[in-house]
């Protein structure tokens, strides 16, 4: 795999009106962080950071952060988004050794369609999407696949049954349900609603009228009360 370098610059300036003139300049705020080291506040460009998002490993990516000529391995730590159009507003890292473990969540993908539903007339519930590691940087997988073809009515598929590389220590509850296959849920008969609605001797029944209101909520920047971005956050 290639080597990815986001290119960051250090800023001194911080608050509201910093970042708006950033994001004005096509760029995001963001902090490096490092153990036993300084945090410190860099810019990048959104569109390198949004790239690496899409990438096959996402947040789990392991790139290189280059500062004034400097080069330092990092993942993302945590990332917000604008609510309502989903834009990157802020971004901060987390220098890596190579050499040292980490604790990452990686995301879990069923595969198969069960016998529980295929036979059986049961419901797949996907209930644990993510997976709790601790691995060295390198050996952080894209994803964990999990063929779920085998599951019938009623079974369950546990953390526990889920088989990794001996380079990787799950902490994630090993009793912790994945997936099961459920039963459908019966469906409440209502009454009909023209028994209810049924003309009587003195004329027709008036419609029942429902008025629904409308909110409308507008985020701005972070730092501002009316904003509440979505937070990305892992260990």
């Amino acid at each position: 795999m290639p080597e990815i370098v986001v290119a960051a610059e250090s800023r001194t300036d911080k608050g509201k009106n910093a970042n708006r003139r950033l994001r004005a300049a096509d760029k995001i705020p963001g902090i490096l962080y490092g153990t036993g080291k300084e945090p410190t506040p860099v810019a990048v460009s959104p569109h390198s950071i949004g790239a690496i998002l899409r990438s096959a490993a996402g947040e789990n990516t392991l790139f290189d952060l280059e500062i004034g000529g400097t080069r330092r391995k990092v993942i993302l730590k945590e990332y917000q988004l604008e609510p309502l159009k989903n834009r990157l507003l802020h971004a901060d890292f987390y220098e890596v050794a190579l050499d040292k473990p980490i604790e990452v969540k990686v995301h879990l993908e069923l595969h198969g369609t069960p016998v529980g539903v295929k036979v059986q007339g049961g419901i797949l519930d996907f209930v644990t999407r993510e997976l709790e590691i601790s691995c060295l940087p390198t050996d952080i997988p894209e994803k964990v696949e999990l063929d779920v073809s085998h599951l019938e009515m009623g079974k369950h598929l546990r953390v526990s049954e889920i088989k990794l590389s001996d380079k990787i220590k799950v902490l994630t509850d090993p009793g912790l349900v994945v997936a099961h296959v459920v039963a459908p849920r019966a469906e409440e008969v209502a009454a009909p609603a023209a028994e209810a609605a049924a003309p009587t001797e003195g004329g027709a029944a008036e419609p029942e009228v429902i008025k629904k209101g409308k909110t409308d909520a507008e985020g701005d920047e972070k730092g501002d009360k009316a904003e509440k971005p979505e937070k990305k956050e892992k260990k």
